[in-house]
């Protein structure tokens, strides 16, 4: 019966092959996701011994926390999100799955990627509204989705929640790639709004985007749902850009606190 079950998805690999976007290998019965379960198992939970209470910095010693486990960053900044979740590093497996869906425009992968999301919250938090990070209409054209609005649906009706849209993008923003931080904060300010600062007031919001980079864009998106008088902002991202490679090459404690301290800040 199992075999007689699985010969029309092995009729149709044999008429129309495909292979695994990721190791190459043939693809076995019929599926809309293009990566093999093997390659969907690989990405891993990020682990860390040292990080910052607030942001989830990874780092590789306590040398840059203060008492209260938080990161030059996060006690410099007077708006900021509560806490910051992300699965896994922005590397290998899960970077290439990341790009397919976003690039590769492989919409498919929403489902998948988004159980990562759900087992990346604790168990005790509770949220009153769900919101993904919104794109510019002009981007969302050019992309023809926005990939945080399907990584955030399932998580939404995980909750029981309406996936709120009431954080916008007030204007069009050059590519965050290449700058430092200074210039990503001017990069986007004034870029978010919200409509109805009334439904914010008093909530708790879980803010969604795919990649935690050096966290301007979420500290940007959390700052404007603060002011519109959110009670608590907990970001939740797919992967960050794990730094702790790089922190470990300086050599005195003054120079790891500077690297590691210049790679905080999302997406």
């Amino acid at each position: 019966m199992a075999a007689a079950q699985s010969f029309p998805g092995v009729l149709f690999n044999f008429i129309l092959p495909d292979e695994c976007r990721l190791c190459e290998q043939p693809l076995i019965g019929i599926s809309r996701i293009p990566v093999c379960p093997t390659c969907l198992s690989l990405p891993k939970p990020l682990e860390s011994e040292f990080f910052c209470r607030a942001c989830r910095t990874p780092f590789v010693d306590d040398y840059p926390l203060d008492e209260h486990d938080l990161c030059t960053v996060c006690r410099e900044s007077l708006v900021n999100f509560d806490c910051a979740y992300s699965f896994g590093s922005y590397e290998g497996s899960l970077r290439q799955l990341i790009h397919l869906f976003k690039y590769g425009k492989v919409e498919s992968l929403a489902k998948p990627l988004s159980r990562l999301l759900a087992r990346t919250l604790p168990q005790n938090e509770n949220f009153d509204l769900v919101i993904a990070m919104p794109m510019h209409w002009r981007k969302r054209w050019e992309r023809g989705f926005n990939q945080a609005e399907l990584l955030a649906r399932p998580i939404a009706r995980r909750y029981g929640l309406k996936l709120s849209g009431n954080l916008q993008r007030a204007r069009y923003t050059k590519s965050q790639a290449g700058l430092t931080e200074a210039q990503r904060r001017d990069n986007l300010r004034g870029s978010f709004r919200v409509r109805r600062p009334e439904r914010i007031a008093g909530r708790r919001i879980l803010l969604i985007d795919d990649v935690f980079t050096t966290g301007a864009t979420l500290r940007a998106a959390a700052a404007v749902l603060k002011s519109a008088g959110a009670a608590r902002v907990s970001a939740l991202t797919l992967a960050r850009v794990d730094r702790r490679e790089f922190a470990s090459l300086a050599s005195s404690p003054r120079q790891r606190s500077r690297v590691l301290s210049a790679g905080t800040g999302a997406s």
